[in-house]
């Protein structure tokens, strides 16, 4: 699969290059492909992580019968399930318009691409009152 290299290139360039600009401007300086495969990055890790722990949690139930999952568990799916739009569906062209018009507001540009994306999908599921919420708190906390 061609995308597996794309997204570890894409994460050394971010690691290595990245550091000296801000996260609008490197989010402007891809090609929209390049933007593309970042998201589906994302919500790949995202879905790979939900799947590893939630076998570890099996794991542990089978060995112990008493335990049970604990609230947390659920919120850290939450959490990640809130980096992906589930309107936009398989439409990340769709997200990665919206972090561009994200990005393009002044007050936005040093908030961190994976926070971005969290506020974009939780605007594009119509849940605009918790991405105002998480936007205004971003802005406050990376003042450019």
């Amino acid at each position: 699969m061609k995308i597996k290299p794309i997204i570890f290139l894409l994460t050394i360039f971010t690691l290595l290059v990245g550091q000296g600009r801000t996260p609008a401007s490197y989010w402007e300086s891809l090609e929209m492909k390049e933007k593309i495969a970042f998201i589906n990055g994302v919500y790949s890790a995202g879905a790979k992580l939900k799947y590893h722990h939630k076998q570890e949690v099996k794991k542990q139930y089978n060995q112990d019968p008493n335990w049970v999952e604990p609230y947390y568990i659920e919120r850290f799916y939450d959490i990640i399930d809130e980096h992906r739009s589930q309107e936009a569906g398989y439409q990340v062209d769709v997200i990665a318009k919206a972090l561009d018009a994200f990005y393009s507001n002044y007050d936005n540009t040093a908030i961190p691409l994976l926070e971005g994306l969290r506020i974009v999908s939780l605007a594009q599921d119509g849940k605009t009152e918790k991405a105002d919420i998480y936007l205004l708190k971003a802005q406050k906390r990376y003042k450019p």
